[in-house]
């Protein structure tokens, strides 16, 4: 019996064999490094966010002192002080959801719609300090509008960078082939950090100047 063309049918499965188990293990390495890269741009714009959350923190912490400072001149304008003080309690709410997991969108975009209530709420009672000039001209006050517009600013160009990291991950996880495995590998989508109201997208307005 002629054992040539058994040994040669065995040889052919075996290559055939290796070069299935090497597809593989290729296959399984270039996941390994799409994970990684995925992993990296993640904590990327979880780290932006932090800078972020560092700002709105030093932020809700002004406000108080200036409710507290306005309230000795607006006697008639309550209700403006209150709505400032709910905002800023559901920001910061908010704010401690979206620091706990900045990759939830859900979070972010709630974060996004307190924002914009509370930088409408702080707006109105600028407009409202405006018709009070022993306010306009209270030092106090005024430190207070200049520390509170800083830290704006500071609120704003955080708020750019992690939406540019944001954007660099999204789009690095539905490119192909990287997303055939982002989904599968617990990467989701992340949201940018937008404020909701098109008319509060700038930062407030609170100088007295």
């Amino acid at each position: 019996m002629n054992m040539f063309p058994v040994v040669g049918v065995i040889a052919a499965f075996t290559i055939i064999a290796l070069v299935l188990v090497g597809l593989v293990v290729l296959l399984a390495l270039y996941g390994v490094t799409i994970y990684n890269r995925l992993v990296q741009l993640r904590n990327t714009f979880k780290n932006a966010f932090a800078q972020i959350d560092v700002q709105l923190k030093r932020r809700y912490d002004l406000i108080p002192n200036l409710v507290e400072t306005a309230k000795g001149y607006l006697g008639h304008e309550h209700n403006t002080l209150v709505k400032v003080t709910e905002a800023r309690n559901i920001a910061i709410a908010a704010a401690r959801a979206a620091a706990a997991n900045p990759a939830d969108s859900k979070t972010m975009q709630s974060l996004g719609a307190a924002e914009s209530g509370l930088a409408g709420a702080l707006s109105r009672l600028m407009v409202v300090s405006e018709q009070y000039p022993d306010l306009k001209a209270s030092q106090v006050m005024i430190n207070l509008t200049e520390e509170l517009t800083s830290t704006e600013n500071k609120v704003a160009f955080s708020r750019q960078n992690y939406n540019d990291s944001v954007m660099v991950y999204n789009t690095s996880r539905e490119q192909f082939p990287a997303v055939i495995f982002a989904n599968m590998l617990g990467f989701s989508e992340a949201a940018l950090f937008e404020i909701t109201n098109i008319t509060e997208r700038e930062a407030t307005k609170v100088s007295f100047a």
